[in-house]
């Protein structure tokens, strides 16, 4: 197993509470609000392909459809497309793409906007967070100006490679750059946390269980183990 596998499956044993609370530690922004499953999605986790959409402009002509070359030309199993520019209730996804991105082994979409057909990406599993759904097509509307490069997606910028999870309480995004320390103080904050569930289930007062001094122990605990 790659070092970048074993991190996606460190990520994938968590969620993203407990990875926000991992970027609150540290003071880094990452956490989304506004994005959520668009069907009963599995959770999701990888690295990010990003893609730029803009509003078309009236005198552009025919183009290709936004998104499909990123699709055409994605490599790997462990991508996940996050898509910003999207704009109210137009489309920028549907079954079409969902059904190619399924061909080409990727995990999951997520979009700054709307998706339309999402029972079609349901009915083959495929994984789509964003703000909604709708009818109306991104064709005429929408155009792709960039991939590859950093996006704003719900006010975080995101850059290519960037690691993903998305699950029922929306999306958090994780710096590449930043990952293994972010999945040291998760994993520690899950344990922290399991371990009061475990104290209040025993008898012990909420108040108690759940005192501030419990979270600042996860960093207290960090630095004996940096200093090694």
């Amino acid at each position: 197993m790659t070092t970048d596998a074993q991190r996606l499956s460190r990520l994938a044993d968590l969620d993203t509470n407990t990875v926000s609370d991992a970027l609150d530690f540290l003071e880094l922004p990452g956490a989304t609000v506004g994005l959520r499953p668009l069907w009963q999605c599995p959770t999701i986790v990888g690295r990010a392909s990003t893609i730029q959409l803009a509003p078309k402009q009236a005198s552009g002509g025919l183009t290709v459809h936004p998104i499909t070359s990123v699709i055409a030309e994605s490599q790997g199993d462990d991508r996940i497309l996050v898509i910003a520019g999207g704009i109210e209730g137009v489309s920028c996804w549907g079954d079409i793409v969902a059904n190619a991105a399924t061909m080409k082994h990727i995990r999951g979409t997520v979009i700054d906007g709307f998706s339309r057909d999402i029972e079609g990406s349901e009915a083959i599993g495929y994984p789509v967070y964003g703000r909604g759904v709708t009818m109306v097509s991104a064709r005429n509307r929408l155009v792709q100006t960039g991939s590859g490069a950093p996006v704003k997606v719900a006010g975080v910028e995101v850059a290519q490679d960037d690691f993903v999870i998305a699950d029922r309480c929306g999306c958090v995004f994780v710096p590449a750059a930043r990952i293994d320390e972010i999945l040291d103080i998760a994993e520690r904050t899950a344990a922290n946390q399991a371990g009061m569930v475990a104290r209040i289930r025993a008898g012990q007062s909420v108040a108690e269980a759940m005192h501030d001094r419990h979270f600042a122990a996860v960093m207290e605990e960090r630095q004996p183990a940096e200093a090694r």
